[in-house]
């Protein structure tokens, strides 16, 4: 159990998660399409090519006892000749299934497989539960739900354990996508029309979803199960961008416009989907993993956005 497979080693989570890893003396390997100049020297790097259903997993799950299957698909890719939902499916569940095929093979102990709250749903008025039913409405959040049952059916004819977890929205140092334009907007201080949202939305910051990961490696209370995971503080999109502000040491220009306002501008350009992530609430509750597992997150909200922030800041000035 201490030689550890992390896929994605080279992404947002997978930086940090190999940090941790190593500060707790795993041997870790990291499969990349090509070598990477980026990842710790003290990290063996296996290059596998692209992730593909017919991808050669055989060097890197050599003498492995857990693999951590962070890679992934989350937006079309620019210039594919297949549709999105192809896309997703071949990359997120087709070649997700391969691994965990080829990991039995190799007498893998524990796959965790790291999903996305998605499979639940995009909104919700009480928080989702680990019981509840599915109802994944994204070709991202499909594709990975596929990939669960699989996983759970392949698993379920063998003696490899099995971890499934669906983080919500993750920041942290070095955050992309839709989060960092967050930070671009406050750091340009520019003023935004979320004064009257008052949703309530979970989130996972980065040093904790790290932190549950590694509780799942070898815990023994975590064999085939799932887990909703976040820092256990909601909040509204209003005080998500107050309390950035604040540690960008300013003051938030959040102008009072009506919800129903931006959501039908949103549908207007084809921007439904990101009003919901704005304006809706999606709250998780991670009760389960408190109770069953004993742990707890290890930083807060605020600590964990003046770390993202400093970081941001610290870009700005190399």
């Amino acid at each position: 159990m201490k030689k550890v497979l992390v896929t994605g080693g080279t992404g947002f989570i997978g930086k940090a998660l190999i940090n941790e890893l190593l500060i707790h003396g795993f041997d870790v390997i990291v499969s990349t399409r090509k070598k990477a100049s980026l990842i710790s020297t003290d990290v063996e790097q296996i290059e596998v090519g692209s992730l593909l259903p017919t991808t050669n997993w055989s060097q890197a799950l050599k003498n492995v006892g857990v693999v951590i299957h962070l890679a992934g698909h989350v937006h079309k890719m620019p210039g594919s000749s297949l549709d999105s939902r192809e896309d997703f499916n071949i990359i997120n569940t087709l070649s997700t299934l391969n691994l965990v095929r080829q990991s039995i093979d190799a007498k893998v102990k524990r796959f965790i497989f790291i999903s996305t709250i998605g499979v639940n749903g995009i909104e919700n008025s009480s928080p989702f539960v680990e019981t509840d039913l599915v109802n994944p409405q994204s070709n991202y959040a499909k594709s990975k739900y596929k990939a669960e049952q699989g996983l759970l059916d392949l698993a379920a004819k063998t003696t490899m354990d099995t971890v499934i977890v669906r983080p919500p929205i993750v920041y942290g140092p070095k955050v992309k996508a839709n989060f960092a334009l967050l930070l671009k907007w406050e750091y340009k201080h520019v003023p935004l029309p979320f004064g009257w949202v008052n949703n309530q939305r979970s989130l996972i910051a980065l040093d904790n979803l790290v932190s549950f990961i590694m509780c799942c490696i070898d815990h023994p209370k975590a064999i085939n199960e799932l887990f909703l995971i976040s820092d256990n503080e909601d909040v509204s999109t209003s005080e998500l961008l107050q309390k950035v502000s604040k540690a960008f040491g300013q003051k938030d220009l959040l102008i009072p416009i009506p919800v129903s306002w931006m959501r039908f501008a949103a549908k207007l350009v084809g921007k439904s989907d990101v009003a919901n992530r704005l304006l809706g609430s999606l709250r998780v509750d991670s009760s389960k993993a408190r109770k069953l597992l004993g742990w707890k997150p290890v930083i807060t909200m605020d600590e964990q956005l003046q770390k993202t922030v400093d970081e941001y800041l610290n870009e700005k000035t190399v």
